[in-house]
């Protein structure tokens, strides 16, 4: 088995700017709402804390999307270096449109459980199921899940 990288997805740099800057800008907002016409305690309290959790989020996105999704013969990981998930290990990929899955992505379902992991805008993982997508191009995954569904139908011959 190669380590080739057969495909990747990356967050669009559109996409990922118009992201990171309405959260940054939610944050700012918020906080300064609560600064310049402070509501009661509680009310200045819960603005606080959406704000400073907004804007937590925008850093956390923004490292998040900075990362390259690669799909190899045996697994699909960030490059970061955390294995998302093994080949041998997916049971099943939906792309359907009900589907749960992130925007321009798929959903793919393991045979066990691993830990839960959040990368926003790029990948999720809670429990067997793995959620790729969300600020990617619809082609680079769709790309991406047809090869692992190839692969998955080839296995399962």
């Amino acid at each position: 088995m190669s380590d080739e990288v057969i495909g990747t997805v990356y967050a669009s740099a559109g996409r990922r700017m118009l992201g990171i800057v309405s959260l940054a800008f939610l944050g700012i907002l918020l906080i300064y709402l609560c600064l310049a016409k402070p509501p009661s305690l509680l009310g200045q309290l819960f603005l606080l804390i959406i704000g400073a959790g907004s804007l937590w989020l925008a850093d956390k996105m923004r490292r998040a999307t900075s990362h390259v999704i690669e799909l190899t013969e045996t697994e699909i990981r960030d490059s970061s270096g955390i294995v998302i998930a093994r080949i041998e290990d997916i049971v099943s990929i939906d792309r359907g449109f009900f589907a749960f899955k992130p925007s321009n992505g798929f959903l793919l379902r393991t045979k066990k459980p691993e830990t839960r992991v959040w990368r926003p805008g790029l990948w999720w993982r809670i429990g067997r199921q793995i959620g790729v997508g969300g600020m990617t191009p619809g082609h680079q995954t769709k790309f991406m899940s047809e090869i692992i569904a190839a692969t998955i139908a080839q296995r399962d011959l």
